[in-house]
C-alpha cells in the first residue's frame, strides 16, 4: 500500500483550464497529403523532376502560334480555376501552409485530374514566381495556349461539310469578353474566333473560365494582320461583316448570314478601327429599342451567331 501511494504521489494535481484557447491544437491537420507533396516519396521527386524538365523544354510552335505561360495566383482564384477545368501543368503549394478548405479543394481537384504536377515551395521562391504578389500560398500554372491558323477554321468548316461561321475581334481587350464569344460560338454552331496578335484579349486564364470549358473545342487562331486575314477570307468567298452602331443595314435585313461569314465585332467603346470597317463587305447594325448605345462584344457577337443559327437551321 505504502509502495501504491509513492506511485499516486508523483500525479499532477488538478491544471486550471485554458478556456478553450488551445482548442485548435486539438484539431486535425486534415486529410493526407498526396505521394507528390511529400517530401522524400518517390512520386514528389518524380513530379519535381517533370516540372523542372518542362520550365526548361522549349515550347512548340503550331501554325498560329503559342502564348506565354500564365500563373493564377491566390486561393480563391486557384480553386476557381481548377473548378472551370482551366488547362494547368503544376500547382504550387507553399510549404508549412495552414490547411484550410480552399488548400484542400485545391489538391484534391488537382490529384482528381490527373497531369497536374504538385510542387511544395518555400514562401520565397514563391513571392519571386509571382512578382510578390499576395499568393497566400497557392499558385497554378496555365499551359501556354495553342493558337489556331486563320486558314484553319475554312478547313474545319469543310470538314463539317458546312459554310463557314466565324467571328473576328477587333480591338477587343477584355479576356471575360473573348470568353463569352468563345462560349457563344460553340453554343451556335460555329467554327472559331479570330483574334489580332497585337492590342487584343488572349486566351489567359480569365478567359478559359468566362468559355464554361467550351475554349476545349472551340478553336482560337491568332492573326498577324487582322484586316490582310479578313481580305483572304473574302478571297475564299467568304462575306465580312462588321457590326457598327452606324451601320448601313439592320441585322433582320442581312442576307449574309444564310451562307460563309465573318461577323466582325469591334470594342465596346471605339467599335471597328478604319482599315477593319472598310474591308468589311457590310456594316450592320443591332436594333436596340431600349436606347442603349451599345453592346459588349460578347452579348453583340451572341445576338448575330443566334440569328445566323436560327436560319441555317
Amino acid at each position: 500500500m505504502a509502495a501504491n501511494n509513492r506511485r499516486m504521489s508523483g500525479k499532477k494535481g488538478a491544471q486550471v483550464g485554458s478556456g478553450g484557447q488551445r482548442r485548435k491544437g486539438l484539431e486535425g491537420r486534415g486529410p493526407t497529403p498526396p505521394a507528390e507533396m511529400r517530401k522524400g516519396h518517390k512520386k514528389n521527386r518524380i513530379a519535381t523532376a517533370r516540372a523542372k524538365q518542362a520550365a526548361r523544354r522549349p515550347a512548340a510552335r503550331g501554325r498560329g502560334g503559342r502564348s506565354a505561360s500564365e500563373l493564377v495566383v491566390g486561393r480563391n482564384p486557384v480553386v476557381e480555376a481548377l473548378r472551370e477545368g482551366v488547362p494547368a501543368t503544376t500547382l504550387y503549394v507553399q510549404q508549412f501552409i495552414d490547411n484550410d478548405e480552399r488548400v484542400r479543394e485545391a489538391l484534391q481537384l488537382a490529384a482528381e485530374r490527373g497531369g497536374i504536377n504538385l510542387m511544395e515551395a518555400p514562401r520565397p521562391e514563391l513571392d519571386r514566381m509571382t512578382n510578390g504578389l499576395n499568393h497566400q500560398g497557392l499558385v497554378l500554372q496555365v499551359p501556354p495556349y495553342e493558337y489556331a491558323h486563320p486558314e484553319d477554321l475554312l478547313e474545319a468548316a469543310a470538314d463539317d461539310g458546312e459554310d463557314p461561321l466565324i467571328v473576328a475581334l477587333d480591338g477587343v481587350t477584355d479576356p471575360r469578353n473573348l470568353g463569352a464569344v468563345v462560349r457563344s460560338v460553340s453554343a451556335f454552331g460555329g467554327h472559331g474566333v479570330v483574334v489580332p496578335e497585337r492590342r487584343s484579349a488572349g486566351m489567359t486564364a480569365g478567359a478559359w473560365k468566362t468559355s464554361a470549358g467550351t475554349a476545349a473545342r472551340t478553336p482560337v487562331a491568332r492573326a498577324t494582320n487582322l484586316t490582310r486575314t479578313l481580305e483572304a477570307y473574302k478571297k475564299a468567298g467568304v462575306t465580312v461583316v462588321g457590326l457598327a452602331a452606324d451601320g448601313e443595314l439592320e441585322l433582320g435585313d442581312l442576307q449574309a448570314l444564310d451562307g460563309p461569314v465573318v461577323i466582325v465585332v469591334g470594342s465596346e467603346g471605339k467599335g471597328l478601327s478604319r482599315l477593319v470597317g472598310e474591308t468589311c463587305d457590310a456594316r450592320v447594325r443591332i436594333p436596340m429599342p431600349g436606347g442603349a448605345e451599345s453592346l459588349n462584344a460578347g452579348v453583340a457577337a451572341g445576338i448575330v451567331l443566334y440569328e445566323a443559327a436560327r436560319r441555317r437551321g
